[in-house]
């Protein structure tokens, strides 16, 4: 996000004062966003739950992270915040396809170890069986979608191949939202209190005339 925001600074007249203005934006950010905010607020929880990669967003009920500090590539990170099976719940919202298969299941198996029994980690990613041609060129691997210049996906999952990485980690799998294999679109009700996925069937404004423009597989993978 910073080497984007400093590229295109770089883009502006008179540079100098350019740089200035974002760095005054990083301080601000970092107030809101950073470790020590994160460490405090998770100090105030018994049931932390938190959002890995939240970016600017600030979900009530849940605490942002970020991956300057916490990395699901990083175990070092995860044991300066957690012991394990200390989290009640994790959400992370495309996520996963920046990840390759050996990183996602790395990521899955940390997951699992600093959740509770019960607890859940609700994930989206773009949906590979989606039937819209125009959707699959956005998401795929090398896709057209603007968030692959900064991380570019690098596995596109379907529901059986996502459900499959979290069952290797020892999760079970309660699946939302996805296509099939013949194009047909399931969805079971989930609640957004439990983690609002906004790329979904629900929320997503491009879904608003009716037609699913642009959906994810959304699931729930459990720690029984």
């Amino acid at each position: 996000m910073w080497q984007l925001l400093r590229e295109c600074l770089k883009t502006i007249p008179g540079a100098r004062n350019a740089r200035r203005v974002g760095r005054r934006i990083r301080k601000a950010y970092d107030r809101q966003f950073g470790a020590s905010t994160f460490r405090r607020r998770l100090s105030t929880c018994a049931e932390p739950r938190i959002v890995i990669g939240a970016g600017a967003k600030d979900t009530p009920g849940w605490i942002p992270t970020q991956k300057d500090f916490l990395n699901l590539l990083t175990p070092a990170d995860w044991e300066g915040f957690f012991v394990p099976e200390s989290l009640a719940a994790i959400l992370a919202e495309h996520v996963w396809e920046h990840l390759t298969l050996v990183e996602g299941a790395a990521a899955a198996a940390t997951c699992y170890k600093y959740l509770k029994h019960g607890g859940y980690l609700r994930v989206a990613v773009p949906d590979g069986l989606h039937p819209n041609p125009a959707y699959l060129d956005w998401v795929k691997v090398g896709g057209a979608s603007p968030m692959q210049l900064a991380n570019g996906h690098k596995v596109l999952y379907t529901h059986r191949t996502l459900s499959q990485l979290f069952q290797q980690s020892g999760f079970g799998i309660v699946l939302y939202e996805y296509f099939d294999e013949s194009g047909a679109f399931h969805h079971d009700p989930w609640d957004a209190q439990d983690g609002k996925i906004w790329r979904s069937a629900q929320f997503d404004p491009r879904n608003s005339g009716g037609t699913l423009v642009y959906t994810s597989i959304i699931l729930d993978a459990v720690k029984d």
